[in-house]
């Protein structure tokens, strides 16, 4: 999912689990919530690089169970050492070890859950094995996982309209994206208007307050699950309508996917394909893959093999002109049309080398 999500369940979650043992809980959860993207800085991955490091980098090794044990340990030894130097030199408060392992774990593996109930997906047992893993639950934004810990978080904030004005600003934005975006449902704008209503008299209130932080963390975390819960649950059904679909279609062999939709929880988009054709519910594709042009695009080229790995349904377009041969291919999650943008890469095929004929 998107940082702004992983970041305010991290701070939720920071709160909840160390609530007063571990100075600023709510900060470091937030940061290492968020740790399984900035690791990947480290590791060389430049956004700016162009979207082909999106393919082979993002959601790679520091998003896999090795990766996330890693950085639970080496964030947790990090902070270990930064609070022990505190305490011995300005008797800082003393933090427990146990509480705060258990804090950066439960925020750095949010992450990894958080990424999996999606349609992107991502690739739990690298290096070992580079298969995604997809729940097709949760669309990869959505509002109510900004807006739900936030209002928990500032139900939980001091008692000061100066702690209060970020939190009204991030509510504010995101009213704001929910209620111009003309995809979303009318129903979800209604739940952010209503959940921004309820945050603010209850602040105004002060149901809670300072005191009981670490409680309304935890409701909001609660209402979190059952929302996604909820979706889980209801994704069962569209999946084997989906399933029995594409076998009508494409026979016992087809594969198919139920993806999630921004802006629609509780909707999800059918996709069908056979080896030979990829379709959802008004749109059709031929595949192209064992056009030899196509087979060399994936061995032959970097952008070929980059989608090749990246793409869950993969289709090609060969194009032959005066200067060369062209393969477009696409991911059809994200592209279905056009050579370029995200999920499309187009590969000029150099010219494939003549045999060598031996001199008699």
């Amino acid at each position: 999912m998107d940082n702004l999500a992983h970041a305010v369940v991290g701070a939720a979650l920071g709160r909840a689990v160390a609530g007063k043992k571990v100075p600023a809980a709510g900060w470091i959860g937030a940061v290492a919530a968020n740790a399984p993207d900035w690791t990947e800085l480290f590791l060389g991955f430049r956004p700016t690089r162009g979207a082909l490091a999106y393919y082979t980098n993002h959601r790679g090794i520091t998003h896999s169970l090795l990766g996330a044990a890693v950085e639970t340990v080496a964030i947790t030894g990090v902070l270990w050492g930064l609070f022990a130097l505190l305490h011995r030199r300005w008797g800082f408060q003393r933090v427990a070890l146990t509480a705060l392992t258990v804090l950066v774990t439960v925020a750095v593996w949010s992450h990894v859950y958080m990424d999996w109930q999606g349609s992107y997906g991502l690739r739990p047992w690298l290096p070992w094995g580079a298969r995604w893993y997809y729940a097709d639950w949760v669309a990869i934004a959505d509002p109510m996982f900004w807006l739900i810990p936030l209002v928990g978080l500032a139900w939980g904030a001091e008692r000061h309209w100066r702690d209060l004005v970020p939190f009204i600003l991030l509510a504010a934005l995101i009213l704001l994206g929910a209620l111009l975006v003309d995809s979303a449902a009318t129903w979800l704008r209604w739940a952010c208007l209503a959940v921004v209503g309820l945050g603010s008299v209850g602040w105004v209130r002060h149901w809670f307050g300072v005191v009981a932080r670490r409680q309304v963390a935890v409701l909001s975390l609660s209402l979190l699950a059952a929302y996604a819960g909820a979706q889980a649950l209801a994704s069962g059904p569209a999946k084997r309508t989906v399933q029995r679909a594409a076998v009508a279609r494409f026979g016992p062999d087809a594969s198919w996917a139920a993806l999630t939709r921004i802006g629609t929880p509780f909707q999800w988009e059918p996709i069908y394909a056979s080896h030979d054709s990829v379709a959802g519910r008004d749109w059709a594709l031929p595949r192209h893959l064992d056009d030899p042009r196509v087979q060399r695009a994936l061995r032959e080229t970097v952008g070929g093999r980059a989608l090749f790995v990246f793409a869950r349904f993969l289709a090609a377009e060969v194009d032959s002109g005066p200067h060369g041969v062209t393969v477009t291919l696409r991911d059809t999650r994200f592209a279905r049309t056009g050579t370029q943008g995200w999920g499309v890469v187009t590969v000029p095929l150099p010219p494939a080398p003549r045999p060598v004929v031996a001199a008699r």
